[in-house]
């Protein structure tokens, strides 16, 4: 039988309203982790290419989502737009998956043009939602959509919640941000940021040796090298490459070489018909080669750069100039 509300004065609703906030967090109330997914750069994507085109790109997303989630026992929630809710019994779980969606769409990605790539903003919480196995709603779940929706493109970021969850091979993986203030919520929220991309001991700077400049490769699926600083009022190129002498920066393109993260390692294609060489061989226009720490690498016939560790980098601190993603 239903209580008649209207007879229930201000005490008698407030006790029936905790009544039933228990009775939720009874029946329902359980720990889980949530995870936010959401496509970078969408509206302009849709507006460059189309709406069909902008459905594909949204329906990668979920493909990838659809293929990777059940081997860690994550299903998808919900989906709105070009974002997808997904949640995990466990944050370990929903670490693993996150990372898996990552390096799946990276090598899914190195058969697109660089405009045409998917990219998405990944966030991860861990705590107390209420589910009845279908449903999934409550502050937990607030919490992970404004994480994800704080990450920069190709980010994953966690909540400390969730980063206290995780086992500590992948809490070495983790780097803390601090505070973080997001939108929506009054006081900063404390993050994470996972590092998913296999690093071993791939290359993270290059060295101009004209100038002894040393770059920070920046942590992109696609990293492009050339003399071309902007573009339309917008960065043209990652690592720009510019001389002294301007005769000898004009021998270089203005767009002239791409470096990819792949599954395997980086590989470096040349985009130009003027010279390339790594290693010592010359490559034409669309050919790849791998690329490794101590890859020397010839552009134009003017510049030389050599590839680092982070070990090999530190000698030169000096020197460092830092690059950031775009």
């Amino acid at each position: 039988m239903e209580p008649n509300l209207d007879a229930l004065g201000l005490a008698e609703l407030i006790r029936l309203q905790e009544r039933i906030s228990q009775e939720l967090a009874q029946r329902y109330g359980r720990k889980l982790a949530v995870a936010f997914t959401d496509v970078v750069g969408s509206t302009a994507y849709f507006a460059r290419f189309g709406d069909e085109a902008g459905r594909r790109l949204q329906q990668r997303h979920f493909d990838v989502l659809g293929q990777v989630l059940p081997t860690h026992g994550g299903r998808v929630v919900d989906t709105a737009g070009d974002g997808a809710f997904t949640c995990f019994p466990t944050a370990e779980a929903a670490c693993e998956a996150m990372v898996a969606v990552a390096r799946a769409i990276q090598a899914d990605n190195a058969r697109y043009e660089p405009d045409q790539r998917l990219r998405l903003r990944m966030g991860l919480h861990h705590g107390l939602a209420l589910t009845d196995g279908v449903v999934v709603t409550g502050d937990a779940v607030n919490l992970g959509a404004r994480v994800a929706s704080s990450a920069d493109a190709d980010e994953l970021r966690l909540t400390a919640a969730a980063f206290r969850e995780l086992s500590n091979k992948d809490r070495l993986r983790c780097r803390a941000l601090g505070p973080v203030q997001v939108k929506g919520l009054p006081a900063p929220v404390e993050m994470y940021l996972l590092q998913w991309r296999e690093q071993g001991a791939l290359p993270s700077h290059v060295r101009v040796e004209e100038t002894r400049q040393l770059f920070t490769l920046p942590l992109r699926d696609s990293i492009s090298f050339g003399r071309l600083r902007l573009h339309d009022g917008k960065p043209a190129n990652d690592v720009v490459l510019e001389l002294a002498d301007a005769a000898k920066t004009q021998a270089i393109s203005r767009w002239h070489l791409e470096v990819k993260r792949m599954p395997g390692g980086l590989t470096a294609k040349a985009l130009s018909e003027r010279p390339t060489e790594i290693d010592g061989v010359r490559l034409a226009r669309g050919e790849e080669r791998a690329v490794k720490p101590g890859t020397s690498v010839r552009l134009g016939d003017a510049v030389s750069l050599t590839f680092l560790t982070l070990s090999n980098a530190t000698d030169d601190d000096d020197d460092e100039t830092k690059v950031t993603s775009r």
